[in-house]
């Protein structure tokens, strides 16, 4: 495979309609400057060869020549022209994708990017995929509106409610690059971002084998405890706002404002998420418990419960991650995976 290297200036280009995206822009920026420096300059030297004051021959010349005023405007014409027609090639074939592209679902919402390979593989802020096969991502917002930007492959595309849009492409160069939202979709929208990995099929079948599509459960979860906010209150982020760490919370006894004695397993958590209400907190009169279970304290330290009911709002698989990710708290608490 013979890699396409990017123009100068630009970012790395894994593709090569990337390549031909920098050509564009290059010779339109060209041509741009060809039609208009020569302007600016006759003008400056006009405004001082025939400022007030300096002698100079202000007599009018009667000769008109059609010739030259047809061809500043036809020439100028049929090169942009041009370049309209180079544009409008590239953006009819990227509405085009060849019968055996490989489907690839995203999903954005706050923050975070979702990906699911056709093969029922997903990954969150990391996207994998192999060199010289067609690509089609079909996304979707499940908030409000994101833009998922690939700066490699020269791509962006919209990710809107209630819709799916889609683009495609077929990269031939591997290496790992970024990949952002480029929409501001409010609060952190800047930390919304991750890697593309571009690989030979080889390794793409391979990593796809050996369950690498299943992303680090403890990164994963870390993401999406961050996306839904469990941070901000439960870690301290948020001023103001007092939460029990859930540092080591599972396989602690939680006690109940009923007398009775839980045991923070996976169901437990994964209940109190849904319905932070049930199981109310022993003490939760005075405004114990925060929703989660209290970590090392077993649900003591006077929280008031004000935790929302994520039931309907947190999809099956993310609520998976989160509580396989708080199973695990108490060893990454030194330096959660991020």
């Amino acid at each position: 495979m013979k890699a396409q290297s990017a123009l100068a200036l630009w970012p790395p280009a894994a593709s090569a309609t990337a390549v031909e995206t920098d050509h564009i822009i290059l010779g339109f920026t060209v041509l741009t400057l060809l039609l208009t420096v020569p302007v600016f300059l006759a003008i400056t030297y006009f405004a001082l060869r025939y400022r007030q004051g300096e002698q100079a021959d202000r007599s009018t010349d009667e000769r008109r020549s059609f010739l030259i005023e047809i061809s500043w405007m036809l020439i100028p014409y049929v090169l942009t022209l041009f370049f309209f027609g180079w544009g409008a090639k590239l953006f009819i074939a990227s509405r085009h994708p060849p019968p055996d592209a490989m489907v690839v679902e995203a999903v954005g919402r706050q923050w975070m990017w979702k990906f699911q390979h056709p093969t029922g593989q997903s990954e969150i802020n990391d996207l994998h995929l192999p060199v010289d096969q067609p690509v089609r991502i079909r996304i979707t917002s499940q908030d409000v509106i994101h833009a998922l930007y690939l700066p490699a492959l020269r791509l962006q595309i919209a990710a809107l409610p209630d819709r799916t849009t889609e683009i495609w492409f077929k990269a031939d160069r591997t290496g790992t690059y970024r990949l952002y939202c480029s929409e501001y979709c409010g609060t952190d929208h800047s930390v919304m971002d991750g890697n593309l990995t571009l690989m030979t099929q080889a390794e793409y079948q391979e990593w796809l084998t050996h369950g690498g599509a299943q992303q680090s459960n403890l990164a994963a979860g870390r993401v999406i405890y961050e996306a839904y906010g469990c941070a901000g209150c439960h870690d301290g982020a948020v001023a103001g706002v007092k939460a029990p760490s859930l540092v080591g919370l599972y396989g602690r006894p939680v006690h109940l404002a009923d007398g009775r004695t839980l045991t923070a397993d996976a169901d437990y958590i994964r209940a109190k998420i849904l319905n932070p209400n049930e199981n109310r907190l022993a003490g939760d009169g005075e405004g114990e418990g925060g929703g989660q279970g209290g970590g090392k304290g077993g649900g003591k330290g006077g929280y008031k419960q004000v935790m929302p009911s994520f039931r309907g709002v947190i999809p099956a698989d993310d609520l998976d991650r989160l509580v396989g990710y708080l199973k695990a708290y108490d060893r990454v608490a030194e330096g959660a995976p991020r």
